[in-house]
């Protein structure tokens, strides 16, 4: 099976994984670990709240028939908590009204049991790969002196225009697209780096001091060790 890694030279994103079948959910784990991702498992509604809270996750796989809260009522929840990681759902419940229900939750997709293991991964990586990029001719105001065009990098400012490379363009997108949350180290590594390309947090904070050089060094936050947060309103 075809299967595209997504770890990056020992980077790997984090996903919670709620379900009750134990069965199917060592199968899932043992999969999504093979596609390069960390997997951190839970069996009920009330354990996914406390995994959620007490660790950063990138993405939420999450039945919804489980026991103590239905997945619909953990999202809910994780998403009132300001929670914005990427979520889908995947059940056996697919009526109008469930899929419904998903959404109104907050969930990005829904898959229908049963499925194939290669559409659980096809899905994620466009669910989680969207959540960490922008789409969009406008123009963004970064601070009084600047704006920015996600799609083709521009900047703009009171002395003209400049362009940015193609890896502070994906940098800067995946601020944006988190603005006013930290993004870790790992998270801008996984997005913005090819799979071949060195990839450290060294590189990292080199881009970063680019950026901070054009941009003004107070638009950009470093949290000590951990991340990277963007300072726009």
């Amino acid at each position: 099976m075809d299967r595209v890694q997504i770890k990056k030279k020992g980077t790997k994103l984090r996903i919670l994984l709620l379900e009750d079948d134990l069965l199917i959910c060592d199968i899932l784990s043992e999969f999504l670990q093979e596609c390069g991702y960390e997997v951190i498992s839970v069996n009920d509604g009330e354990e996914a709240i406390d995994k959620a809270y007490e660790m950063h996750f990138d993405a939420f796989v999450f039945d919804v028939k489980v026991p103590s809260k239905n997945g619909f009522d953990v999202l809910k929840i994780l998403r009132e908590a300001k929670q914005e990681a990427p979520a889908i759902f995947v059940t056996s419940l697919a009526s109008i009204n469930d899929l419904s229900q998903g959404y109104d939750a907050g969930c990005d997709d829904y898959i229908k049991k049963p499925f194939e293991l290669k559409e659980l991964q096809l899905r994620l990586q466009k669910t989680v790969r969207k959540s960490f990029s922008l789409n969009s001719n406008d123009k963004i105001v970064l601070n009084d002196l600047w704006s920015f065009e996600p799609n083709n990098g521009k900047l703009f400012g009171e002395n003209g225009e400049l362009f940015l490379t193609k890896k502070e363009t994906k940098i800067l997108n995946i601020l944006i697209s988190h603005k006013g949350h930290m993004v870790t180290n790992e998270q801008i590594i996984a997005h913005a780096w090819n799979y071949n390309d060195e990839a450290t947090e060294e590189n990292l904070r080199t881009h970063i001091k680019k950026l901070r050089k054009i941009l003004g060094k107070d638009i950009i936050q470093n949290i000590r060790k951990q991340g990277y947060l963007i300072a726009i309103s």
